[in-house]
Order: structure tokens, then C-alpha cells, then sequence
């Protein structure tokens, strides 16, 4: 497991049944545009979050029950390869529409990185 996932979601952090955390029906096929900010990814009338973004944050609000588990969510349900899904994650943590989108999943993954950041 890697540090990034050493996390979890926590207490109010969980999913319900048969909530896939935002996963189900993503597209996130050969065209689908992967990068952050995107022009077309967010919703009409622009300002928010598109669908991939919201997934990601969908998959960081849920606590995950094992080692792989969130890995193997990220790769089956939007498509990405762990590495890419931190990377758009870590941009994600500094886009002031998720801040505005999901306040307390934002600044929880804000202080986990600041926290690996003092630790370097």
C-alpha cells in the first residue's frame, strides 16, 4: 500500500450501501479527458468541478477496507493508474472549486500532505 492511501476516510467518511463512491458510469474511455479544468469537463455554465473530478474526491470521502482496495476502485472504476490518479488528486487539493465542493474532504487531504511534507 502506498503512503498516500495510509489515510483512510475516517469516522462520517464512510459510504452507504451500494454506494460506489461516484465510480459507476464514469467515462473515463480513450477520449475522456483526464486533465483538471478542462474546458467542457465541468458542468454547464462552467465554475464547478466535471464528473471526473468529483470522483476523485468521491473516492478520498470513503474509508477503504484493505490494502489494494482503493487501487484497484481507482483503476476499474475511473480508468486511471494510481499514479495518475495522485497526481490529478494533488492538483485537485489546490483547486479552490473543490474546496468549495467538498470542504472537510479537501482540508483533511490538505493537513495529511502538509504532515508528509514536515516529515521529509
Amino acid at each position: 500500500m502506498s503512503e498516500e492511501t495510509a489515510d483512510g476516510g475516517g469516522p462520517g467518511h464512510d459510504a452507504g450501501p451500494g454506494d460506489d463512491g461516484g465510480l459507476r458510469g464514469e467515462d473515463a474511455g480513450p477520449g475522456h479527458d483526464s486533465s483538471l479544468g478542462a474546458e467542457g469537463d465541468g458542468p454547464a455554465g462552467g465554475g464547478g468541478l466535471g464528473e471526473r473530478e468529483r470522483a476523485v474526491l468521491a473516492v478520498e470521502r470513503r474509508s477503504w477496507p484493505g490494502p489494494g482496495a482503493k487501487e484497484r476502485a481507482v483503476r476499474e472504476g475511473l480508468g486511471l493508474s494510481p499514479t495518475r490518479y495522485y497526481q490529478l488528486l494533488n492538483a485537485l487539493l489546490d483547486d479552490p472549486r473543490a474546496l468549495a465542493h467538498d470542504p472537510v474532504t479537501v482540508n483533511r487531504l490538505r493537513r495529511v500532505r502538509e504532515e508528509k511534507r514536515r516529515r521529509r
